[in-house]
């Protein structure tokens, strides 16, 4: 595959890195879905990708999930339509989709305290409910 994926200004993944292979698609499709191989597995090999740094690699690898395989590529698998050209497309699409999500900063969370009044109901609130209970018991003869 020749043509170069752009992503972002700073990150356009090689024709190199990426390799397709068509094969049948399962599903609805007639004697078209058994003569035509519609289906696309685009590879991306994005361990060993120089386009990608190393943070955009490791969260891209978290996203990927199982598409991810054990040699560092993540494989895409497309069969949603009968055109071998759409199907091509879509996979290109949702890589750069992934790819995209994996250039975006998680934010930083920043841990709080609960405000000395809502800690103050809470407890308030459990030792109400703790008398209720507490009431509920046997009755002894006194």
């Amino acid at each position: 595959m020749a043509d170069d994926l752009r992503i972002t200004d700073s990150i356009t993944l090689q024709g190199w890195e990426m390799t397709e292979a068509f094969t049948r698609a399962s599903g609805p499709g007639g004697q078209n879905v058994n003569k035509v191989s519609t289906a696309v597995e685009l590879r991306f090999e994005a361990a060993r990708s120089p386009s990608l740094p190393d943070p955009v690699k490791a969260r891209l690898k978290r996203l990927a999930g199982r598409r991810w395989t054990s040699d560092g590529a993540l494989v895409l698998f497309v069969q949603d339509t009968r055109s071998q050209a759409r199907n091509r497309e879509l996979a290109r699409e949702r890589l750069a989709e992934l790819v995209e999500q994996a250039t975006q900063k998680p934010k930083r969370r920043v841990p709080t305290k609960p405000t000395y009044g809502s800690v103050k109901r809470r407890l308030k609130a459990k030792k109400v409910r703790g008398e209720v209970k507490s009431l509920r018991g046997n009755v002894t003869p006194d």
